[in-house]
């Protein structure tokens, strides 16, 4: 496969994001979880702490930039899921959410390996400053627009 070189900007950016993000989904379906599910369980995982729903709710909406509510929802259902649980004051993942999130990382690993595999490291580095870049700024104006 050869690629056309162009210059890197918003539609590339876009393009990208939802290819990768569309092989993500592909296997996510596989398991009944959603995208936004998945992103709010891995912070859930991840957390150096047990983290109260709102805290997981702000950390959630710093990432996926979605609405309070719908990332409310999203918690609902990974606790009926039996994915989260209600500890005290927190919400920790169960055996099965570490499972599940284990599960995809396998699955999603190889095609990953696919994806990135062959791309320079120099490349790679490249790419990490202009989208940490991209990043910053996009999460300045949108600062800006809802202050």
């Amino acid at each position: 496969m050869t690629t056309t070189a162009s210059f890197a900007d918003a539609r590339a950016l876009g393009l990208a994001h939802y290819a990768a993000r569309g092989v993500l989904e592909h296997v996510l379906a596989r398991h009944g979880i959603t995208f936004q599910q998945q992103i709010a369980l891995r912070a859930a995982i991840t957390a150096d702490t047990p983290k109260a729903a709102e805290d997981l709710v702000v950390e959630v909406q710093g990432s996926l930039k979605a609405d309070p509510a719908d990332i409310r929802a999203t918690l609902d259902e990974l606790l009926a899921k039996q994915l989260l649980v209600v500890d005290g004051a927190h919400l920790r993942p169960t055996d099965a959410g570490r499972e599940l999130i284990a599960v995809v990382g396998a699955e999603t690993a190889p095609i990953s390996a696919r994806i990135w595999g062959g791309i320079p490291a120099a490349d790679l580095a490249a790419a990490g400053r202009v989208l940490s870049l991209v990043t910053e700024r996009a999460n300045a104006e949108l600062a800006a627009q809802t202050a």
